[in-house]
């Protein structure tokens, strides 16, 4: 009887330790292909099984045929013991469920043996414990998976959002007579509000502040896709109520999905030799025109957003630009912060231009960025946001009259 006892303790000990031995294996590896592999391999040569496999996975060891595999590939096949010969080969198998942290299965372990052999509690023990471990091993390996391939998106969108940084005007055009600053803000890596300048060969800049629909990476794709058409456009000296209508019938042409990232843009043709702007606002916010006197006038959307439709009828205006105006081009992200549910709005975007008459530009730009910021209490925002100032020179009128005097 003595004996017996300690042969049962000393078989204890064994299968505990080749339980510890088996998890230290399958524990030593964070690659989700070799924790499988290890796992099949030690319930295989443990018990001298015939073969193993996990439901959800393609890895195998040992003997399993396709058509046992394919039926026990089933969650809805019944786990335990079977003698019933499904299998022509007349094997029988046992199935150990894996779940993760949460307690939810994902798969299951499934040992195949012969039906001439019955495995021991020992034995069930053992493959139990097993599962446990597999289980550990296999959400720990799945996880490390997912963030290697989130690093690796995550520097996919670095370099887009550098791509997309470069592709910003660095420096504001030196323009005589006017000031131009501008500054564009991306609430993910990468966003869709677009911003440009083109000098022509005639002295007219070109200046477009867009927002495509949405955000993100699908929005900041179509931005640089709009961004080549535009340049080609301006590049080829058309006018800008052509750019526009070209623009949209290009952007409509290129499908359902384009069209779901429709611009909305707000195109600008400054002349300095006659001290005007021509607009054009497909779809955009109104833009703030100011005289030196405080007068606020807003250029408002002339035709539907850029791709839409696959008609629309602009409208391109022209400005008078005399000594002392100053010009707001913004995203709707600017008048879309929040504080709670307050919205900061079109109505005290308006005020807060009114009340900085006294700033240049760069000023204007940065003052405006630290009201949304004190507004906002400083969370974070769910939208891009961009702002374009221009404004001519208040003195230039009298260095004109002393030059011609």
């Amino acid at each position: 009887m003595e004996f017996s006892e300690t042969l049962i303790a000393q078989q204890q000990v064994a299968r505990l330790q080749a339980l510890l031995e088996a998890s230290r294996q399958i524990h030593s590896t964070i690659r989700l292909d070799e924790v499988l592999n290890i796992a099949l391999k030690i319930v295989v040569r443990e018990l001298e099984l015939t073969g193993a496999f996990f439901a959800a996975f393609e890895h195998t060891y040992g003997d399993v045929s396709p058509h046992l595999r394919e039926l026990l590939r089933d969650d809805s096949t019944p786990s335990g013991p079977s003698l019933s010969g499904l299998d022509p080969s007349g094997e029988s198998w046992l199935r150990f469920p894996l779940c993760d942290k949460s307690g939810a299965r994902f798969t299951d372990l499934v040992v195949i043996f012969p039906s001439s052999r019955t495995l021991d509690l020992d034995e069930t023990d053992f493959l139990e414990s097993l599962a446990v471990q597999a289980a550990v091993a296999i959400e720990n390996a799945r996880f490390h998976e997912r963030t290697v391939q989130w690093q690796r998106v995550q520097s996919d969108l670095d370099a887009a959002r550098m791509v997309q940084r470069s592709l910003v005007p660095q420096e504001m055009p030196q323009i005589s007579g006017y000031e131009l600053a501008a500054r564009s803000v991306t609430c993910y890596e990468v966003g869709g509000d677009y911003l440009d300048l083109v000098a022509r060969p005639s002295g007219e800049t070109i200046i477009v502040v867009g927002d495509v629909a949405g955000k993100g990476l699908a929005s900041a794709l179509v931005g640089m896709s709009f961004r080549s058409a535009f340049r080609a456009m301006v590049n080829s000296n058309l006018p800008l109520l052509e750019i526009a209508t070209r623009m949209n019938l290009l952007h409509y042409s290129e499908g359902t999905e384009a069209r779901h990232r429709y611009v909305t843009a707000f195109l600008i043709r400054l002349d300095t030799s006659r001290n005007i702007i021509e607009a054009v606002n497909a779809g955009h916010n109104p833009a703030f025109l100011m005289d030196a006197a405080g007068n606020l006038t807003r250029i408002k959307a002339s035709g539907t957003p850029i791709g839409l439709l696959p008609f629309s009828s602009y409208k391109a205006v022209e400005h008078p630009l005399d000594p002392g105006t100053r010009l707001l081009v913004y995203t709707d992200g600017m008048t879309e912060v929040f504080r709670g549910e307050e919205e900061f709005g079109e109505p005290r975007l308006a005020e807060f231009f009114t009340q900085s008459k006294g700033l240049n530009p760069q000023a204007t730009v940065d003052a405006l960025f630290e009201t949304l910021a004190t507004f906002s209490l400083g969370y974070d925002q769910s939208d891009d946001m961009t702002a374009l100032v221009l404004s001519r020179d208040p003195r230039a009128e009298t260095a004109i009259d002393g030059t011609n005097g």
